[in-house]
């Protein structure tokens, strides 16, 4: 990121705070943490802001150009990646038609993995219909945006990876084999756990090489074509440097793999 980019990034970060506390609806708080049902993931209610998308790095041609991106309406996402268990009821309910593989990791709160595009999208839908609320995948804008919570580095805590702090191939000690559990390292300043690591994350956009022409009102860019969909986030199989905040991936709609995974969102109110 340009020493431009970065100085009004860092503005942004100061007016992110203000926003803290800030009601959003009758019954809704900046922060405020809630779910619509007993199966339904777990939500955080997260502020309407402004902040840098992506970066001007010659190495990453995907994240080019940074660009100024306005959130116009708080909305709420998971504080976690959809777990097994959460995607078990939707199972149970004949919302969601297949029961994915877990590569005998375990299930409960591991992320539900092997989830193709169009399965996670019957997963959002499913709960509308269970909860009369509108669950959506997030845009990519919005990815990004709550992954680095109000901060302009390549991860939530600074721009070194460090160790410990994630589920990615040299995140730790050893070599990271498998997914764990969600919730299992810190969350971020808005109280969002995995945005680095454990499983790529599908969103609504159709992927373009780069963000030449993207929206910059965190709206889905989507048009043809979209065989592709991006995924962000990193997985436990990638190494460190995928996992950043700015970082782009792809995969077929239709793929589905021991590394791909979902977070939901939700409009309010």
């Amino acid at each position: 990121m340009g020493a431009y980019a970065r100085a009004l990034a860092a503005a942004l970060v100061l007016a992110w705070g203000l926003t803290a506390g800030a009601a959003v609806a009758a019954d809704r708080q900046v922060g405020e943490v809630f779910r619509d049902c007993g199966a339904c993931p777990e939500l955080v209610v997260v502020p309407a802001g402004r902040y840098v998308m992506g970066t001007h790095a010659e190495r990453y041609p995907a994240e080019r150009p940074a660009h100024l991106v306005t959130i116009a309406q708080p909305f709420a996402i998971g504080r976690y990646e959809v777990t097994f268990d959460e995607w078990q009821a939707c199972v149970a309910d004949g919302g969601c038609a297949r029961d994915p593989d877990d590569h005998k990791w375990g299930r409960g709160r591991r992320p539900v993995i092997n989830i193709s595009w169009p399965e996670a999208v019957g997963y959002v839908e499913w709960l509308s219909r269970k909860t009369g609320k509108t669950y959506r995948l997030p845009t990519e804008a919005e990815w990004e945006y709550v992954a680095r919570a109000g901060t302009a580095t390549d991860y939530w805590w600074g721009d070194d990876p460090g160790q410990g702090r994630a589920n990615c191939r040299n995140c730790g000690p050893d070599i990271s084999h498998q997914t764990v559990p969600v919730g299992s390292f810190a969350a971020n300043s808005l109280g969002l756990f995995d945005v680095h690591g454990n499983v790529w994350e599908w969103v609504q956009d159709c992927w373009r090489p780069t963000h030449e022409g993207a929206p910059k009102d965190g709206s889905a860019r989507l048009g043809e074509p979209c065989q592709e969909r991006v995924t962000r986030s990193g997985s436990w199989y990638y190494v460190d440097t995928n996992a950043r905040a700015a970082y782009r991936s792809k995969f077929p709609a239709g793929a589905f793999s021991y590394g791909i995974g979902l977070r939901v969102a939700r409009e309010l109110p």
